[in-house]
């Protein structure tokens, strides 16, 4: 079954960009997945074409208009809908990770892109929009956050990757970050692969691994390490052997 994204935007040429190269081309062309883009330009009703308008109450910059932005809307979904998820990438969304990505490889998607100071709040109201944030930064407009996101979810389609089993081990798939890895030549500018990666042993290698990945998300991710262990405790056995890990850790 093909998985849908629809985009609305001011700048359609932005797409599919990247998303038209390697493994995601490939998909795009073998219609695993398929992408419907959106002029919002398309929807403005004056000669010149306008689609923004001077915020009221005053302030630097424009807001995307109600009427045009509503309209872009009902034809998305009136031609390509209709839509699991409607999302307006913003900065004040929502964090955009995993879990929720993994929720959007299930149905199909519409993202509107904003640009300027953004959209009017009604449009979002009325039309029922879940803001979602690529992270705590600002970007000129959401064809990026658009493309990333797209990229994180369709990787996860069936017949996208060669190799399904890559899915299981990357970073966040199991609560940590992803353990760290080499290729030849063994030694490189002095620099050693760890041992254990080139004695066979395929036990204490997944060990190594395991421990490895813990290390790093302790180091640099204190907040994903914490979920982890409590995600260790809530599944804790009867003789506490997870308690007890939580508590060297």
């Amino acid at each position: 079954m093909t998985w849908h994204a629809t985009i609305i935007t001011l700048f359609p040429e932005l797409f599919p960009g990247s998303l038209g190269a390697s493994l995601a081309g490939k998909g795009l062309h073998e219609k695993i997945w398929q992408l419907n883009v959106v002029n919002l330009r398309d929807y403005a009703t004056d000669k010149h074409r306008t689609v923004d308008d001077t915020p009221y109450g005053g302030g630097a910059g424009m807001v995307l208009k109600p009427d045009i932005t509503a309209a872009a809307l009902r034809h998305a979904d009136q031609t390509f809908g209709p839509h699991g998820r409607r999302i307006y990438l913003s900065p004040r969304g929502k964090p955009l990770n995993q879990p929720m990505v993994e929720e959007l490889a299930k149905q199909p998607v519409l993202l509107l892109c904003g640009r300027y100071e953004g959209v009017d709040e009604r449009v979002i109201e009325a039309a029922g929009l879940e803001e979602v944030s690529l992270g705590d930064f600002v970007l000129s407009g959401g064809e990026v956050a658009a493309l990333a996101l797209i990229e994180a979810t369709i990787r996860l389609l069936p017949g996208l990757l060669g190799n399904q089993e890559t899915l299981a081990e990357e970073s966040f798939s199991q609560g940590l970050l992803e353990y760290p890895h080499y290729t030849r030549p063994p030694v490189w500018e002095g620099r050693e692969v760890p041992p254990v990666l080139l004695g066979g042993d395929h036990a204490a290698i997944a060990a190594w691994r395991q421990s490895a990945a813990r290390k790093l998300t302790r180091e640099r991710r204190p907040d994903l390490w914490q979920n982890y262990l409590q995600q260790q405790l809530a599944t804790s056995t009867p003789n506490g052997e997870n308690d007890e890990f939580a508590a060297k850790n």
